[in-house]
């Protein structure tokens, strides 16, 4: 078992054991981990109203510079747009226009708009995370999260989170750290 304490008060459970907590793509995410990196993952039980990351961890007492948020950014060159993932501590925001801007070789680069994000992951808004995510997106993880012992973040809805070490979020499917993602 790994420490899920950045959770705060609630107590977490294997992820896989609770998929009624977890969006479609997220547990489908986790089943085609090995089960021993799965394993690693913890989920809670939330209240949905409580979802926004700074009022998840006024709530339940979780550490603000330990909760990882996960946004959608669109790259555009041309009539081609690129969608990435990018994984930053609540602490910080994406160098969308920057290091995101360059790494999907994109003339303009924004937050996707939420019915985009929402359509494209097939997770909630409010609940959208790194596992899971759509097959041949990068998945920007800020070094930062990356040397954590351990993050909170979405679980695909909102009426839950997941907890898991910060060197697994760096090595989920399509990840690349970037030091200074998060600025």
């Amino acid at each position: 078992m790994t420490d899920w304490s950045v959770l705060g008060t609630l107590q977490a459970v294997p992820a896989l054991d609770r998929p009624d907590l977890l969006g479609e793509p997220v547990a489908h995410g986790l089943k085609a981990l090995d089960a021993a990196d799965a394993a690693l993952v913890g989920v809670a039980e939330i209240d949905p109203a409580l979802a926004d990351t700074a009022q998840f961890c006024e709530a339940y007492s979780s550490p603000l510079d330990r909760s990882a948020n996960c946004v959608v950014v669109a790259g555009r060159r041309g009539q081609e747009t690129r969608y990435a993932a990018c994984l930053v501590l609540a602490t910080t925001r994406a160098d969308v226009n920057g290091l995101v801007r360059k790494r999907l070789n994109a003339r303009k680069a924004s937050f996707a708009p939420m019915d985009d994000a929402v359509r494209l992951t097939g997770m909630e808004y409010g609940g959208i995370t790194a596992i899971g995510l759509p097959e041949g997106w990068p998945l920007l993880v800020d070094a930062a999260v990356a040397a954590a012992p351990a993050v909170v973040i979405g679980s695909g809805i909102r009426g839950s989170k997941l907890a898991l070490p910060g060197e697994l979020a760096a090595r989920l499917p399509g990840a690349e750290v970037i030091e200074g993602l998060g600025r």
